[in-house]
């Protein structure tokens, strides 16, 4: 499933991550005008979160910028972006035909290039990317929330169809074998598709807590006004948006978050393969990623 064999390591500079931080930043924007005219809540999220109560802008090193909408907000957004959405950025979103082998779906830039390991072996849109998840409402009964615990990890187990980086050797050798078992494309897809279902079956506007189904926050349950409502925070000089219970959200995850980290923690957590904000990933086919596309 995963062949990197010409996978080298790449190493960002001060300067190419400052342009990559503004390359975010313009699709932050762009997402945030989009919502306000629609009316769609959405937050910062994990390190973005920290960095605009913390840093009132980009953690120094970080790469990325992650946000989270209640998932009616979620799906709302996909279908007005299809609809009215800027032609300047690709709305990336697995399905059936494409696998960016990410749960959220993301907007990118076409016109830069950013490309990561577990996708270097793909034909897909490789710009940078502002990712986007959702929350989701779960049910007041312990055992179907543990159920719909369950319907979110096959989920993001089918959905991705890839072997996780990050989760140690045991989780990845499971994830091997599962993948061994059911080699059928179809079958995943199939398989995915049944668990969204189930995992998204509660009402939002019933519920009074809820769930971000991946990794180890899926066993948390946070109070549904909590992102209903949010506070405003300074962030690279523009006004961004977090769930009103930010602090105990990011003190239940992270502890003291006010307190940056050791210095040797404070490093890019994607496995980079490419990065070039300049110039689109189109010139890079069959470089550094998609070989079978190499002429």
């Amino acid at each position: 499933m995963e062949n990197n064999t010409f996978f080298k390591p790449y190493e960002v500079d001060s300067v190419t991550l400052k342009k990559m931080q503004q390359k975010l930043l313009q699709i932050l924007l762009v997402f945030k005008d989009f919502c306000e005219k629609y009316n769609l809540k959405f937050s910062l999220l994990g390190g973005s979160m920290i960095g605009a109560v913390r840093e009132h802008g980009f953690i120094p090193w970080d790469d990325d910028i992650d946000v989270i909408m209640p998932r009616p907000d979620y799906e709302r957004f996909y279908e007005l972006w299809l609809k009215h959405g800027d032609n300047r950025y690709v709305l990336c979103r697995t399905n059936e035909k494409v696998n960016y082998h990410h749960c959220a779906i993301s907007l990118r830039d076409p016109n830069t290039t950013f490309i990561c390991k577990y996708n270097q072996n793909n034909d897909i849109c490789h710009g940078i990317s502002l990712e986007i998840g959702s929350v989701y409402a779960t049910p007041n009964s312990k055992i179907l929330q543990y159920i719909q615990i369950l319907w979110g990890f096959v989920f993001a187990l089918f959905n991705t169809q890839r072997l996780p980086n990050n989760k140690g050797k045991t989780v990845r050798i499971l994830t091997k074998i599962i993948y061994a078992l059911i080699p059928s494309k179809r079958i995943k897809d199939k398989i995915w598709r049944l668990a969204e279902k189930e995992m998204t079956k509660y009402s939002w506007e019933d519920c009074t807590y809820v769930k971000e189904l991946w990794g180890k926050t899926s066993f948390y349950n946070f109070p549904r006004n909590w992102y209903d409502s949010v506070e405003y925070f300074d962030f690279e000089g523009y006004k961004m948006p977090v769930i009103s219970g930010y602090h105990e959200y990011l003190t239940r995850i992270f502890g003291n978050y006010m307190k940056r980290p050791p210095i040797p923690e404070r490093i890019i957590r994607h496995e980079l393969v490419c990065v070039d904000m300049d110039c689109s990933y189109t010139e890079y086919k069959g470089i550094y990623y998609f070989p079978e596309g190499k002429k």
